[in-house]
Order: structure tokens, then C-alpha cells, then sequence
């Protein structure tokens, strides 16, 4: 980092307000090329400009106003130095520009660019760019990357998580939105959720700073997320529950939970699988590449679990879907979402519960009958153990309630037979 230039005439407040008020400002040199100039204004706080490049070719920008009033917020309001920093990074972003046809990088061109990659190297296509254009685009579509502060990035991180939390809404309607949070677990989950944008925000920056877009990645890098916040609260059925769900399942939706709690597989995985995915004889069924990870998986079946997909190809061709709709054609995004509410409250499902969740129970019934970790892992397909951990470790340690059951003395408590445990 290029060292900082000394100016007394323009360094401190104290001297600025005493400079004459004109036109042209007063400039000092603070790299090759780079001046930092100060204009006093008659009111208000004066303003920092850069002048970029040789006489009479200079490239002038406005930076920000200058903390004669008022304090510097690092962002709209800068001290001499920050004004230099900036001034620095302009000169930096003119110098790429110089070398090619392409014109400065606002956050919208870098999502541009971000997404052009992540259509060739991942999954989530539709998710990210949700979350772009929901998020991201409304407040920094214009601004330059360079002129992203780490305050302003912090304030916008902070709004996402105390706003209400958005809602589907019909296409051409105004956006709904749900209650603003209030619990404890409901503040997490906004803050949890807020961390995830956050995320995506700086993927693209980085990106935008690897690829030579930008000249610093050093603002966003002192954004850091909310912590605590992404503590999971699985919820998971009982398997009294799980019959409950199923049994209150029209026939169509029936067969998808069935098989969601057979492999724990996720809705749209299931809505993919194809009869010739079947393998009666390892009895297995193959989930192909098209999921979350990007990678194929291979999930062996329960004897019933076999005995139920083998029911379900009888009589199709290797091609055809296993799971359709009652009227054959295929399971979209989202069909299972109504089902799924009104089959729990038939089912009386104190907390109801969405279809994901019967992924969680299928690994949360695997951990208490004593799977590891890193089995459950697998059979989920996560690329490795941690998110499994974070979910599930709590229910495969035996150890602690061994300890619990064998070393723990007995205090005289006899059972009167007077409660009766209801289920």
C-alpha cells in the first residue's frame, strides 16, 4: 500500500476552513500522476476531488465531501487520508480501463460477470439470481465497486435482518411480506438469513477482485457475518408421526413421502428419479448429478424400502418417472408445499412441518438407532461431515447418555403407578 501523503494546508479541518473559497481546488500530489485536490465551500463541509493523469488529459472525480462539520463515516463524508485511499483506488480502476474497452465495474456488472460463471460451475442457478435481484441489485446495481464502503455494506447487512421477511407474492403484485421478527428464534433466523445474502454479495465482489475487475477487495473483507445466528433447529417426526403423515396423504403426494422418508431424499431429487434408476438387484436407487452438490449419489434401500420402489416401477419403462402426479404428469417446484400443509393438519402435526423436514427425520431416525456421523453424511450426500454434525451430532452421541444411564446414582425415587404416559 502506497504510503500517505502530508499536505498541512488540507490535512486537518483547522487549516482547511481558513483556505480561501474558489472555484479551483487546492490540490496536493499524492502519487504518480494522482492528486488529491480540497475545493471550501461557502457553507457546509467542502468536497475531495481526484485528478488523474497528465496535463491536459486529466480525468477528474468527485470522492466525497470532507469531514469539516462533520465526522467521517468512511463512506459519504472522508478524512484526508481515506480521501486518499480512495482517490488511489480510482487511479488503479482508470489504469485497467486504459488497457481494454470495458468500462468501470458497478456491482451489477459484477453480478453480470459472477453469474456468467456460476451458470458453468454450479447448481443453484435459480436460487442465486433470486437472491441477487431480491436483495443485492435494489440497493448497489449502480454503484461502483470501488466506491463500496465497509459501513455501507454493514448498514445494508443490518437492514436485511431486521426487515420482515419477504413472502411469495403473485407475479405483477406488489411483494409480500410476513410479520416483522420478535422471538429470539425468529430474530436468528433473520440474522441467519441475512448472512446467507451477505454471502452471495461477496462472492461476487471476490469474484469481481480474482478476475482483475476491481483493484481492492479490502472493504468487504472487514464485513464480517452475524455470529451464533446459524444454530440449526431441526425438526424432525416420530415415527408414529411419519405413519400419521402418510396415512393423511391423498395417494399421489402418499408415495412421495413414503420415498422421502425411505431415502431421505430431497422433494426435487425424487421428482427426477427415473425407473432405470432403480437397481432392484444392490438394491439402491441412484439420485444423478442434477442435486444440490452437483454429484451423483447411490442411497441403498430398507428391505421395505426396496419392496416399495420395486412396487413403483412394476410396469415402466427405464425412462419414465417414478413419482408423478395423479394425472401422470411430472412433480414441479413447489406442488408439494399445500399438500404438505394440509396432509399435517389432518395428521394433527403439532408444528407442521414442510417436506424438507422429512429429509431431517430420515437422518435423525438413522442417528438415534446409532449411525455415525459420517455414514449419514454419505447417505445425505454432503460433501462433508460438518453440516451433518451441526445437525445431527447431538443425536449420535451415545456416549453422553451411556454415561448418564450407567455412572449416574440412583436417589430413592420409586414409581407410584399413578401417571399414565398418553402418546
Amino acid at each position: 500500500m502506497a504510503r500517505s501523503a502530508k499536505n498541512k494546508q488540507i490535512e486537518t479541518r483547522t487549516n482547511r476552513l481558513v483556505l480561501t473559497v474558489r472555484d479551483d481546488p487546492f490540490y496536493t500530489k499524492i502519487g504518480d500522476s494522482i492528486s488529491l485536490g480540497y475545493r471550501r465551500k461557502k457553507k457546509g463541509n467542502g468536497t475531495w476531488q481526484a485528478r488523474i493523469g497528465t496535463y491536459p488529459n486529466y480525468k477528474k472525480f468527485k470522492l466525497a465531501e470532507a469531514d469539516d462539520f462533520i465526522e467521517a463515516n468512511g463512506d459519504t463524508i472522508l478524512t484526508f487520508f481515506r480521501a486518499q485511499e480512495k482517490a488511489r483506488a480510482y487511479a488503479v480502476e482508470l489504469n485497467r480501463l486504459s488497457r481494454g474497452t470495458d468500462k468501470p465495474a458497478t456491482v451489477g456488472d459484477a453480478a453480470v460477470h459472477y453469474m456468467a460463471w456460476f451458470k458453468e460451475n454450479r447448481k443453484a442457478v435459480v436460487d442465486t439470481e433470486r437472491t441477487i435481484n431480491a436483495h443485492i441489485l435494489p440497493s448497489f446495481d449502480n454503484k461502483m465497486v470501488i466506491d463500496l464502503t465497509s459501513i455501507e455494506i454493514k448498514h445494508w447487512h443490518e437492514k436485511i435482518a431486521s426487515a420482515p421477511p419477504r413472502r411469495r407474492t403473485r407475479m405483477g403484485g406488489d411483494q409480500n411480506y410476513g410479520e416483522k421478527a420478535v422471538s429470539t428464534n425468529a430474530k436468528r433466523s433473520r440474522k441467519s438469513t441475512a448472512n446467507r445474502i451477505l454471502t452471495v454479495l461477496k462472492a461476487i465482489l471476490n469474484k469481481a477482485f480474482e478476475d482483475g475487475l476491481v483493484p481492492d477487495d479490502k472493504e468487504w473483507r472487514k464485513v464480517k457475518p452475524f455470529k451464533q445466528v446459524d444454530e440449526p433447529n431441526v425438526r424432525f417426526l416420530t415415527v408414529a408421526e411419519s405413519i400419521r403423515l402418510i396415512n393423511s396423504c391423498g395417494q399421489d403426494f402418499r408415495l412421495l413421502v413414503q420415498a422421502a422418508l425411505y431415502t431421505g431424499c430431497r422433494y426435487g431429487e425424487l421428482t427426477r428419479i427415473l425407473a432405470n434408476h432403480v437397481n432392484q438387484d444392490t438394491g439402491m436407487v441412484y439420485i444423478n448429478a442434477e442435486t444440490k452438490s452437483g454429484k451423483g449419489r447411490h442411497v441403498p434401500l430398507s428391505d421395505e424400502g426396496l419392496s416399495f420402489f420395486k412396487e413403483q416401477i412394476a410396469g415402466k419403462s427405464g425412462l419414465e418417472y417414478v413419482f408423478t402426479r395423479q394425472d401422470a404428469s411430472p412433480w414441479r417446484k413447489n406442488h408439494q408445499s399445500r399438500l404438505m400443509k394440509i396432509a399435517c393438519e389432518q395428521a394433527k402435526i403439532d408444528l407442521p412441518i414442510g417436506f424438507h423436514e422429512l429429509r431431517h427425520t430420515y437422518a435423525s431416525l438413522l442417528a438415534q438407532a446409532g449411525a455415525d456421523l459420517l455414514t449419514i453424511s454419505k447417505l445425505l450426500g454432503h460433501a462433508d461431515t460438518r453440516i451433518t454434525g451441526r445437525h445431527y451430532a447431538h443425536l449420535c452421541d451415545k456416549t453422553l447418555a451411556n454415561a448418564v444411564k450407567t455412572l449416574l446414582p440412583n436417589f430413592g425415587h420409586k414409581k407410584s403407578g399413578k401417571v399414565t404416559s398418553i402418546r
